[in-house]
């Protein structure tokens, strides 16, 4: 028969708002942080190393690149963060000297209000101070389509990847014309850094039909389950 330390704790609701693209929650789950999107489990703060990767492996591209072309690395590259998420991403980001600007985009105004002032605080605060952190409201498809702004790297974690996407907006980012705005707002020898909770090879067809270079797929172990991986590409330059 369970005892009561066999029955998993209800996870608290701290925040719960209608946003631009649906019902957004901040729940407390244990020790954990979760964020939840139209009832869908999107990130918690149990972990944060398949994040952290995210932006060592674009980075990591960005220098072989350069190498390739007898180049010495670039120096400040911009990098730009698809989804603040729990912030793990933008905090390693800007604990590392070799990156410049750094410009975050996120869609949902409750995302940024906890990290500038709720309880995802506590992971983002010293990142959003440091003078080179940007936050942009916005969506990133559209982002991406409309800006007249450039960049070394791009660093996007707004789905459960290529395949499972949380709206079906996203999908678009995917496709040969997302990818092509990707490339068209990347620097020559650029990173294209895509996070996903499981591998697509399709995913890696679609990114060398775009026409980026040296594709290849990253898998970042996870305690249970498939491997969580990051989807590379350099634009040609």
């Amino acid at each position: 028969m369970p005892t009561p330390y066999d029955i998993p704790e209800v996870p608290e609701v701290l925040d719960r708002r209608e946003g631009p693209y649906g019902e957004v929650a901040l729940r407390r789950h244990g020790g954990l942080l979760q964020i939840i999107a139209n009832g869908c489990f999107l990130m918690d703060t149990s972990d944060g190393r398949s994040e952290r990767r995210l932006v060592d492996a674009a980075l990591a591209a960005l220098d072989a690149a350069d190498a390739r072309e007898g180049r010495d690395p670039r120096p400040g590259p911009h990098v730009l963060i698809g989804g603040l998420g729990v912030g793990f991403s933008l905090a390693h980001a800007a604990g590392q000297s070799r990156w410049g600007r750094i410009t975050v985009v996120e869609r949902e105004p409750a995302v940024i209000d906890w990290h500038r002032g709720g309880p995802l605080a506590a992971l983002s605060a010293e990142a959003l101070a440091d003078p080179r952190t940007e936050i942009v409201e916005a969506d990133l498809v559209t982002y991406v389509n409309e800006t007249s702004d450039t960049f070394d790297a791009l660093c996007l974690d707004i789905d459960n990847g290529p395949d499972w996407t949380v709206t079906e907006d996203n999908d678009g980012l995917y496709s040969p014309a997302g990818l092509a705005d990707c490339a068209r707002v990347l620097r020559p020898r650029g990173v294209l850094a895509v996070w996903s909770a499981k591998p697509s090879p399709e995913f890696e067809g679609t990114l060398r039909n775009a026409g980026f270079q040296h594709v290849r797929t990253e898998e970042v172990p996870v305690a249970r389950g498939v491997p969580d991986v990051v989807h590379l590409g350099v634009r040609p330059g």
